[in-house]
């Protein structure tokens, strides 16, 4: 669809939107009220720009056990299919609901998707994200119904290495580190990854260097494609270019504001994305959200027209904002870390699997701590991996290279056998990146 052409049918969507905010949700009618804003005079997706922002807190303060009901609810319980909770690592969990339809434009997300990366009719694809509470692989497994492919729907990247050979799957849904595991567990079987019938990966659940891709995609010998997905309904994926993940853009408004200036931010600037849900003429929405604060952040990439000829805007890889940490006012990230980890001289010793910790010794200095998984960490070069490791974790633009440089921040590198990190004892995902100085 052509830019002009999009931007009418967002203009129309949104306004159907706000009217069915109004007449449905509890929370957003008394939001325009308190607010002092004509829900009529929102038109076009620049008037979003004028409205405050809602918070994942402010969900929380808007369901029980804080409030009797859920406030952010925005159809009748008939019209509810299924319930949902983000993972609540930040707090109580924020509750979602889902209307079929609902369903759908999440399924119709996740199709475009995979469509965008080559998939389709006679494709079989192994499906290891989590099912239950959260909505993607549910969401994901029925958008292969639109887009032709089969599911295998393991669930967990631990299945039978079997499942290659009964079943001959062409791609994989996991995250970089499940797929990496699992190439080694298909190793020490004899298997050469690059010989199964696998040809593409769909990476999910969390963003990642450039790096760990690079390798994961040499390991595997086939391309290794970004999708980012949540709960709230922001499901935007790359193409076949590998260049900035599409956003579609008549099924989720999205916008980039700096909650430090408090503004709206433009094309090529960095910040925290925002979410507005966006509804055809007569559809339902179980949990409607306008102007949502996600806490990830982005950059817009490009409105221009793909290589791969969609119109949709692309993104540079989110980051969660919970996985960055500061140091005398520099920042950085999870994904920082994993520059230095995934350096490509680094993978001939190293599994790929760490665990950091940012400490204090006891001159009140910072330290960051990194333990890293070694093939075999008797006859690891541990100088060249530290070198390597400083060479991509340190970084010029986040200003962590200064800091280094000038004695604000010394790193710690330790290596540690197989099996002995942490993170691998503890249950669930926890963080790979810890803060510990308050503790």
């Amino acid at each position: 669809m052509e830019r002009g052409e999009l931007d009418s049918l967002v203009e129309e969507k949104l306004r159907y939107t706000i009217d069915y905010a109004v007449k449905h949700s509890p929370f957003y009618r008394r939001w325009f009220e308190r607010n002092g804003v004509s829900p009529s005079s929102i038109r076009s997706h620049e008037d979003l720009l004028e409205l405050p922002l809602v918070s994942g807190d402010l969900i929380r303060k808007n369901q029980p056990p804080k409030t009797d009901d859920f406030q952010f609810m925005s159809a009748d319980w008939n019209d509810i299919y299924t319930i949902h909770e983000t993972s609540g690592t930040s707090g109580v969990p924020k509750s979602f609901f889902l209307t079929w339809q609902d369903w759908l434009r999440y399924a119709e997300k996740y199709g475009r998707s995979f469509r965008s990366q080559g998939f389709g009719p006679g494709d079989r694809m192994v499906m290891c994200a989590s099912y239950g509470m959260n909505v993607g692989a549910n969401t994901m497994t029925l958008s292969a119904r639109d887009v032709g492919m089969s599911v295998i729907p393991e669930g967990k990247c631990t299945f039978p290495t079997r499942i290659f050979e009964t079943y001959q799957p062409t791609g994989i849904v996991a995250s970089v580190f499940k797929l990496l595991r699992l190439a080694r567990r298909l190793k020490s079987e004899g298997i050469d990854p690059k010989e199964t019938s696998i040809n593409k990966l769909v990476v999910g659940g969390e963003s990642f260097a450039k790096q760990s891709r690079s390798y994961l995609e040499e390991v595997w010998g086939c391309p290794a494609y970004n999708t980012y997905g949540s709960t709230e309904g922001t499901m935007c994926g790359e193409c076949v270019e590998q260049n900035g993940l599409h956003v579609p853009e008549d099924l989720v408004h999205l916008d980039v504001y700096d909650p430090y200036r408090k503004e709206f931010l433009e094309d090529g600037e960095c910040g925290r994305i925002v979410l507005t849900t966006l509804l055809s003429p007569g559809e339902k929405c179980g949990s409607l959200l306008i102007n949502y604060d996600t806490e990830d952040t982005t950059v817009v990439h490009s409105r221009d027209k793909c290589a791969c000829g969609r119109t949709h805007m692309r993104i540079y890889t989110p980051e969660r904002e919970a996985e960055s940490l500061w140091v005398s006012g520099s920042p950085f990230n999870r994904v920082d870390v994993e520059q230095g980890v995934f350096q490509r001289e680094n993978m001939d010793h190293l599994t790929g699997e760490y665990e950091a910790f940012l400490d204090k010794n006891s001159g009140g200095k910072a330290v960051l701590k990194v333990n890293l998984e070694c093939l075999d960490k008797n006859k690891c070069d541990r100088d060249i991996i530290q070198e390597n490791f400083l060479k991509g974790f340190l970084n010029p633009y986040t200003g962590t290279l200064n800091l280094y440089e000038e004695g604000g921040l010394d790193v710690d590198i330790n290596f540690a056998g197989m099996g002995e990190l942490e993170i691998l004892k503890l249950k669930g995902r926890p963080k790979r990146v810890v803060d510990r100085r308050k503790t």
